[in-house]
């Protein structure tokens, strides 16, 4: 089996997300648990706008999630404890040698690391719930890894950070070589590129010590799209400079020198909790679609609707209220995973 985890941009069948249920993350308010619901269910009709959406429903709030999701997303109920898709759900692939073969890379979650509020062993099983649903092939890891830890660019070039995979909470035992030879045998990827760090906010409680999917992301062969944080009065001044600075010295798998673009942040630099990760990286591509996260700052999130429209051309990008996400630990990308169709994919393509 030659497994390979397409790009984003490649066609999906659907977007997968998982519905809030009540818990630590959802908050412990009236308005905070109704601003959970509305923010993930904004998002949800956003995508089916582009292509089909199914939601992962907790049977305690199946009738919710009928009252406020649209007739054309489908609920498939399992139980939940969390509602991060990227990062329980499935990292989804295709099988170069079988043509129509779909995958479900089912890596080991702990909760981002097992930390003391986490509750997660309800969504780790759902992958192994989803796969059978979509005719999918179990790959088993063992690796702790989350799909917001990682992304590639389809021709075998993945980007991951340090302090995630090698995080001891996650992989104590872990080293580069063996997390490098788990995503060359998982989705393909045979060139890793090690972020050193990610984003101060995420290092914090709440945070998942450093995904990737709010520091750079890779819109096709060749490309970056990187945060950057102009306001030297932030903490990400720094960091967004070094981790910049650190790709600039990088190539993808085809040894190709990367053409980098920056994506400012918003110009709030605070909240109520301090320095904030908001980020224009943790978009989310799909059918003839971007749906970006859009921060309440008007010049800022047009700008960054003006880059997204040049690094995914003939895609039309709408803005979605990310700051509830972000204020629960993420973004859009985070909360979706995308399903690749496995009619008429490309094969990797070699240098």
């Amino acid at each position: 089996m030659s497994w390979r985890m397409p790009a984003e941009t490649a066609t999906h069948d659907r977007t997968w997300m998982a519905f809030p249920r009540e818990g630590r993350t959802m908050g412990d308010t009236d308005a905070a648990r109704a601003e959970c619901y509305a923010s993930w269910t904004e998002v949800a009709h956003a995508i089916a706008e582009f292509e089909p959406v199914s939601m992962v429903v907790d049977p305690s709030e199946t009738s919710r999630a009928q009252r406020m999701l649209s007739a054309d997303i489908e609920i498939v109920e399992a139980p939940l404890d969390e509602f991060w898709m990227r990062d329980f759900g499935p990292t989804f692939v295709l099988d170069d040698q079988r043509p129509g073969v779909l995958g479900a890379v089912d890596w080991t979650f702990n909760g981002w690391g097992s930390p003391e509020w986490a509750e997660w062993t309800k969504s780790a099983e759902v992958t192994r719930l989803i796969t059978p649903h979509v005719g999918a092939e179990i790959v088993s890891s063992c690796l702790v890894n989350e799909g917001g830890g990682i992304h590639v660019d389809g021709e075998g070039t993945v980007l991951l950070t340090e302090t995630v995979q090698l995080d001891p909470r996650r992989n104590p035992y872990a080293d580069k070589r063996r997390v490098e030879a788990e995503m060359a045998r998982t989705i393909g990827a045979t060139h890793a590129i090690w972020l050193p760090r990610g984003l101060t906010r995420d290092y914090e409680d709440l945070g998942t010590n450093g995904h990737v999917d709010i520091v750079a992301t890779i819109p096709s062969p060749g490309r970056l799209l990187v945060h950057a944080q102009p306001d030297p009065e932030h903490p990400d001044h720094d960091v967004a400079r070094e981790i910049r600075a650190m790709l600039e010295n990088t190539t993808d798998a085809a040894g190709r020198s990367w053409q980098i673009t920056e994506m400012p942040a918003p110009s709030t630099l605070r909240d109520a909790h301090g320095f904030v990760d908001w980020s224009y990286i943790n978009h989310l591509v799909v059918n003839e679609g971007v749906i970006a996260c859009g921060f309440g700052d008007d010049i800022a999130d047009a700008r960054a609707r003006e880059i997204l429209a040049d690094a995914y051309p003939g895609r039309r990008v709408v803005t979605v209220e990310a700051r509830p996400i972000f204020a629960r630990g993420g973004g859009v990308h985070c909360i979706t995973a995308q399903q690749p169709s496995v009619e008429g994919a490309p094969p990797r393509a070699h240098p």
